[in-house]
């Protein structure tokens, strides 16, 4: 049997949910958020756009297949890891190392055997809340109640130099603003024949234009979207002067651009489960989703829905007809699932075909 330490999770409200210790042995405070995924925690835990979290897992069961490399979406910026249950002898041909290992080599505390569907339902009652992994109950919660992801999140999880992925036949050149970029995005374009030039978060706009793409993508990415100024004011200049694709932050950001405003969600949307309708044929679509905040109505001028969410109403995309520019609130890239909007690629291509 294994050695177990006792942990705790501490909200700002004082609520305390007593657990025990694994992976890295520190303690860390973050935002709370629960992600509904059934698989996929490989993905999850290399998200950048959970940066300054602490992620918390609704399915029981997690790191039954073990941790694969070469499966990240990027780098990990969590802040704590939450699950029910924990596996520590997975079973898959590809596994390299165990969740407890992989998040003791990234320096993340995580928490296990506490009632993850209570909290679940706190936060869908309450609203998402800062929260502390900790071996000792602290006597001032001020220091957790003062936390907030930080407003330069997007920049911390951008590349630091510009990349270049070239497929076997280059088709067309696209420039991928990184703001916590999953690797599937440039995944995504190179099998469709993109040369991907993937750029930092504060590369000016007048740098992008003059590498003269086909084409603009806006990466997700973590944060609170107004918090991003200069990353705004480059998108303002951006719009209209070449094909654009906005996933996530992006798509929050372009709204931002084109005069639009965001808010913060109760809880959030995260998890491979998430029903979408497209409001110009009225049919409906499951997408992966993370994020926080929200596009605003009224949309900004000159601005169409094209998506809501089906289970509250809520903005999911967003066509800009005369800016030569669409953008969505969901993962169409998302890796393991499902991909039932992947088809949202080949329109861009279409569009720098038509440009």
């Amino acid at each position: 049997m294994r050695d177990r330490k006792k942990a705790y999770l501490v909200l700002a409200d004082g609520t305390v949910y007593e657990g025990y210790s694994f992976g890295a042995e520190c303690e860390s405070i973050g935002e709370l958020v629960f992600t509904t995924g059934m698989c996929g925690y490989m993905e999850t835990l290399t998200d950048p756009s959970y940066s300054g979290q602490i992620v918390m897992q609704t399915f029981p069961l997690i790191g039954n297949y073990g941790i694969m490399p070469e499966d990240a979406e990027g780098e990990c910026f969590l802040r704590g890891y939450v699950v029910r249950e924990r596996c520590d002898t997975p079973s898959n041909f590809r596994c390299s190392m165990t969740l407890d290992a992989f998040l003791k080599e990234k320096n993340i505390p995580g928490i296990y055997g506490i009632d993850t569907r209570s909290i679940t339902r706190r936060i869908r009652e309450y609203g998402v809340v800062n929260a502390c992994i900790t071996h000792s109950i602290p006597k001032d919660l001020d220091e957790i109640i003062a936390y907030r992801v930080p407003q330069d999140a997007a920049l911390q999880a951008s590349c630091k130099e510009i990349t270049v992925t070239k497929p076997e036949v280059i088709r067309h050149k696209v420039v991928l603003i990184d703001y916590g970029a999953k690797a599937n995005i440039a995944r995504e374009l190179v099998k469709r024949g993109c040369e991907v030039t993937c750029v930092p978060a504060d590369t000016p706009a007048e740098d992008i234009l003059a590498m003269d793409p086909d084409g603009i993508m806006l990466s997700n990415g973590p944060g609170d979207p107004a918090d991003n100024h200069y990353s705004i004011e480059q998108i303002a200049k951006l719009m209209g002067k070449k094909p654009m694709f906005g996933i996530c932050l992006g798509h929050q950001m372009a709204a931002l651009a084109a005069g639009g405003k965001t808010y913060k969600l109760k809880y959030g949307h995260r998890g491979a489960n998430q029903p979408v309708t497209d409001l110009a044929g009225r049919r409906s679509y499951i997408s992966t989703q993370n994020h926080g905040y929200a596009v605003d109505s009224p949309l900004p001028p000159g601005a169409r829905m094209r998506y809501i969410n089906a289970n509250d109403g809520t903005c999911e995309g967003i066509d800009y007809p005369d800016r030569k520019c669409f953008t969505v609130q969901f993962h169409p890239e998302a890796c393991g699932g499902p991909k039932d909007t992947g088809f949202l690629f080949d329109r861009f291509i279409a569009m720098m075909e038509e440009d």
